[in-house]
């Protein structure tokens, strides 16, 4: 049975895998903008003294936030809407170290982890997604976990 629960956890995480998606975490902030026209999307962008944060709205309703350093770099998304966006997108290299671990998780709908490498929360049903993924390495020196939505 214990094998039937990880085979659930790993079936869900995967199927949170859907509709295209942002820039990869960890990533260069030059890659927004072609997510920008992947997703035709609308963007905002908006500066705070330690990041900026790339609002993303697909026309289907999904918002993707990416939160950019002052190095430029991804160091956290957040998403929020109706369809959840691809996490092996924007995950990146990260998404293989996340089924890993949610598959370790007996949950339904929502998952959570944690390590010193990758935080990713995640919960939901149909036409309501959230959650939010960071790097805690790379976060800005000032902000913190309930920043990062």
């Amino acid at each position: 049975m214990p094998q039937r629960a990880n085979g659930a956890a790993l079936a869900f995480v995967l199927a949170l895998v859907s509709a295209p998606a942002c820039a990869v975490l960890g990533g260069d902030e030059s890659t927004v903008e072609a997510d920008n026209a992947q997703l035709k999307a609308s963007m905002k962008v908006a500066h705070a003294q330690r990041y900026t944060v790339h609002e993303l709205t697909t026309p289907a309703g999904t918002v993707v936030r990416e939160f950019v350093g002052p190095s430029g770099k991804v160091f956290a998304v957040a998403w929020s809407g109706p369809l959840m966006p691809d996490l092996r997108q924007l995950l990146g290299p990260h998404f293989g170290a996340f089924v890993e671990r949610a598959a370790d998780r007996n949950t339904r709908g929502h998952v959570e982890i944690a390590s010193p490498q990758l935080v990713v929360r995640s919960s939901g049903h149909m036409r309501a997604f959230a959650g939010s993924a960071y790097l805690p390495a790379d976060v800005p020196e000032g902000v913190t976990p309930e920043d990062i939505r």
